[in-house]
């Protein structure tokens, strides 16, 4: 017999209340509440770093019914269906969960899962209000609050949230290829960036977010800065380093978080965006053409497009709302993308970006 589900509340900051009905871990959480409209694609999204601190809110009305992976490693030892180690989520909303699950690949439920990782889960909420909300007032503060556990809200930019997922120690990752090695900034870095340059033949040296790459202790040939989460401006040793690499004109190349990183290292400033892109269809138009890219993304900041210095130049653009999605110098082989070209979840439109990187960092080997 099933458990009776407990029933919980969604506050947020300016006093909306949604109740629902538990079906992960029941204990009271804070975050920053905020949306994603992707269809599928629920395992890689919960498992993305870039969602640290975040109470995440799924548009589409249905989910958990095609349940959750086992975990396995591909044959390079990366994780093959999670983009991490962990649920990396505050905690989830959704308006139906679907208690039965049925997939091939399916291992547990949804519910199982968010149990034995501790992140609580609440169904039977109008995410179309709520969302709604969300877009007319931007993300906000939000607590999920089980009955005699009361919490304050806490805002997780004001934490280095980059350092909280970023891995400890340098590990080193062989393809077997003979492809250029690279220094990869690990501010919360996908499974499948790594697995995207390993595919390419690179030697992958996944480093800290404030690592020293330049100690002497380790050979690359370009540098790679990763997605993540919170404010680029915290992740000021990156910003030194990436500083550091363009002063050596050693090719460089950065994704979400690490765009808006490149951009601060060359002199730019960022913003909060009013509710962010998280999605699996965002459009973008490369510069200069008529080419349009669909595109994954998951970031609430964004690199202020006129602020961007002599020398560079805007690559990509929002067609949505017409904000910056990478930039690129006009004569030095430095360039970033806020987009996702590794997808997982989303379409794999703009992989071959992946190719164009690893050529130039190929041309600078030693």
């Amino acid at each position: 017999m099933r458990k009776i589900p407990k029933k919980a509340k969604l506050i947020l900051e300016d006093g909306s209340v949604f109740e629902g009905i538990s079906f992960g871990a029941e204990k009271s959480v804070a975050g920053e509440v905020v949306f994603n409209t992707g269809m599928v694609g629920y395992p890689e999204s919960l498992t993305d770093p870039s969602y640290r601190g975040q109470i995440l809110t799924l548009t589409y009305p249905l989910i958990g019914n095609y349940g959750v992976p086992k975990s396995e490693e591909d044959k390079f030892g990366i994780e093959k269906n999670f983009e991490s180690k962990t649920v990396q989520i505050t905690a989830l909303i959704v308006s139906d969960y679907s208690f039965e699950h049925s997939h091939w690949q399916s291992e547990r439920s949804l519910a199982a899962w968010l149990k034995e990782e501790g992140i609580p889960g609440l169904t039977g909420i109008d995410t179309r209000m709520l969302t709604k909300k969300l877009r007319e007032k931007g993300v906000m503060l939000g607590k999920i609050e089980f009955e005699g556990e009361e919490i304050e809200l806490s805002d997780p930019n004001e934490r280095n949230l980059a350092g909280e997922v970023s891995c400890k120690q340098p590990i080193m990752y062989k393809s077997g290829g003979s492809g250029p090695s690279i220094a990869l900034l690990d501010c919360g870095v996908k499974n499948n960036i790594v697995r995207s340059l390993l595919a390419r033949g690179c030697t992958v040296i996944r480093f800290p977010w404030d690592y020293n790459i330049f100690d002497g202790k380790h050979k690359f040939d370009a540098v790679f800065v990763s997605n993540g989460p919170g404010d680029p401006k915290q992740c000021t040793a990156t910003i030194e380093s990436l500083r550091k690499a363009m002063e050596k004109e050693i090719p460089t190349f950065g994704i979400c978080l690490g765009n808006q990183i490149l951009a601060l290292a060359a002199g730019a400033d960022t913003f909060k965006l009013k509710y962010g892109h998280r999605s699996q269809n965002q459009p973008c138009v490369l510069e200069g053409t008529k080419k349009c890219f669909i595109t994954s993304q998951n970031h609430g900041f964004a690199v202020d497009e006129k602020s961007i210095p002599d020398g560079w130049k805007p690559w990509f653009t929002n067609l949505n709302d017409g904000t910056n999605e990478g930039i690129r110098h006009k004569g030095k082989p430095f360039m970033s993308l806020q987009f996702h070209p590794e997808a997982t979840p989303g379409p794999v439109d703009t992989d071959f970006l992946f190719d164009e990187f690893v050529k130039i960092a190929k041309g600078a080997e030693k």
